[in-house]
């Protein structure tokens, strides 16, 4: 009976990995086959297990079980395809990718991306997110869970695009969501001369950690908000320096901000 159990155990292990094998060829010219292959299995294993050597026939019963071996290899072998793109799937997959990728990698690209978009005086809110999580924000907009890259944020920011007014969410390398509309601040000292999008910046950074990106249309200056202050025309190396300060190891830590005027 024991050993029966552990046939049992086996049997459902298999199955398993049939289960997986065959979400990644679910919907693929390989699906059909991957259901005969299945059939077939569970002849061959109810053969091997129960009747042969139930009864006693030794020689069919390993004989079986090499066609089993067997089986596994054949299963490999016909759905590489498959199995090569499911891979590939499981490789991007978002989990893995925000494990394998460090956060700073990314901050080349935003500066890149925004130093960019000043030199055309082309109006941008970026909201990078920290520790406190912008998912209510996301929802809100129109969600992406995009790969950064600068000709994304160009055609995302570009005039004629229906998502150039709001803002785009960055979590990690990966832009979440764009046409993102945040809380205006409501802070009396901030000066008139500022815009919406400056606003905008300044009220997400002080309801959330976000680190906010604010490019201006008019005059094509890089500001950044944080933590409710507001640290206007900065280079491109200010902002690299700021960016790497507020998102690495050390992004609770307080910096001095150049040239930064409190909102």
């Amino acid at each position: 009976m024991h050993e029966y159990a552990i046939y049992g155990i086996e049997i459902a292990l298999i199955y398993l990995f049939l289960l997986v094998v065959y979400r990644f060829v679910k919907g693929s010219s390989g699906d059909s086959a991957l259901r005969g292959v299945a059939i077939l299995f569970t002849v061959l294993l109810l053969a091997v297990y129960f009747v042969a050597d139930a009864v006693g026939m030794y020689r069919i019963a390993k004989l079986l079980e090499k066609v089993v071996d067997y089986l596994f290899l054949g299963v490999i072998v016909v759905f590489q395809p498959e199995l090569r793109r499911g891979l590939t799937r499981l490789g991007q997959n978002q989990v893995f990718s925000r494990l394998l990728t460090r956060r700073d990698d990314v901050i080349p690209k935003i500066v890149a991306t925004v130093f960019r978009l000043a030199r055309a005086k082309t109006g941008a809110l970026i909201a990078i997110e920290r520790g406190v999580g912008l998912r209510n924000y996301v929802e809100r907009g129109t969600e992406l869970d995009a790969m950064f890259t600068p000709e994304l944020v160009d055609s995302i920011f570009f005039t004629g695009n229906p998502l150039h007014d709001g803002a785009i969410i960055v979590r990690g390398s990966r832009v979440m969501a764009a046409n993102c509309l945040f809380p205006l601040s409501e802070n009396p000292d901030i000066g008139k001369r500022l815009g919406t999008r400056h606003r905008a910046g300044i009220g997400l950074s002080e309801e959330t950690d976000a680190l906010v990106i604010i490019v201006s249309e008019e005059t094509g200056r890089v500001s950044v908000a944080l933590r409710g202050e507001l640290t206007q025309d900065l280079s491109r190396e200010q902002l690299e320096k700021m960016l790497r300060a507020n998102l690495g190891a050390d992004a609770g830590a307080p910096q001095t901000q150049p040239q930064g005027v409190g909102a």
